[in-house]
């Protein structure tokens, strides 16, 4: 298996937790930041119900449902920039072997 050097292992890992971080900082505005402002808006209405009623009912599992597709395409791209290939990992767990 390819090694990765310690400052591009320490490179990945950073970018990799920043867009955690962010999802992160996305689903906590997304559930509780509506819950904190719920008065404010509470004129605002989706399908005739309030806004934070919404949020609360669906819309923050709507989010996190598209932040799981979202992450998912971030993490691709991440791994094809720093030489991480799935399909490689994958036939390594096979027991097939890579030519180099």
């Amino acid at each position: 298996m390819k090694k990765i050097e310690k400052a591009t292992a320490d490179q990945y890992f950073k970018e990799k937790n920043r867009y955690t971080a962010i999802y992160f900082i996305i689903g906590l505005l997304s559930s509780f930041g509506v819950v904190l402002f719920a008065d404010s808006l509470t004129d605002l209405t989706i399908n005739g119900y309030p806004f934070h009623y919404f949020m609360g009912a669906q819309g923050a599992i709507v989010i996190f449902i598209i932040l799981l597709f979202v992450n998912a395409r971030v993490s691709d791209s991440i791994d094809r920039r720093y030489g991480i290939d799935e399909s490689k990992n994958e036939s390594l767990s096979y027991g097939k072997t890579l030519d180099h």
